[in-house]
């Protein structure tokens, strides 16, 4: 019994000393999606969608929960994050080529189409991320119009 006490007592301490080493957060003034609104031009209702359901882990800037203050929650959402960001960063939108643009767009479209976007992890704590059929169609819409602007050498605007 002794040394179940012991290993619980440095299992707590440790806990305690993980609270003060914590990842960096993403977060960045002015983070700008200029480019990305102004080349795609999604309608008001595509925008908020894209602000409730995709920002937090696709951009440079994330609204982060109150317990993202608390270790090892905060470890794995920062792995979310980046492993979003990987994939996605609307706040680096004028970096990408006219070709990766619209292969971007084709992932989002096969995403959200396929229900894989957002996470269900996500939507277990932001249920207003949670996408409805219309949203469904509205992102899938924008995405098909846009698209095919790319693939036709426009400038979407």
């Amino acid at each position: 019994m002794k040394i179940i006490k012991k290993i619980l007592v440095a299992l707590l301490f440790v806990f305690i000393v993980m609270q003060f080493i914590r990842p960096e957060k993403n977060v960045m003034e002015n983070d700008e999606k200029t480019a990305f609104l102004t080349e795609t031009n999604p309608s008001k209702e595509v925008q908020k969608i894209l602000e409730t359901s995709c920002y937090d882990c696709h951009s440079n800037t994330t609204e982060y929960p109150w317990y993202n203050t608390i270790v090892p929650v905060s470890y794995w959402l920062a792995d979310h994050i980046k492993e979003g960001k990987r994939h996605l960063n609307f706040s680096e939108w004028e970096k990408y080529s006219k070709n990766k643009k619209d292969h971007k767009l084709g992932e989002i479209y096969e995403v959200v189409e396929n229900g894989e976007m957002p996470l269900k992890e996500y939507i277990w704590t932001h249920s207003d991320a949670n996408l409805t059929q219309k949203q469904i169609t509205l992102v899938m819409d924008w995405v098909k119009k846009t698209r095919l602007l790319y693939q036709l050498g426009q400038q979407p605007k």
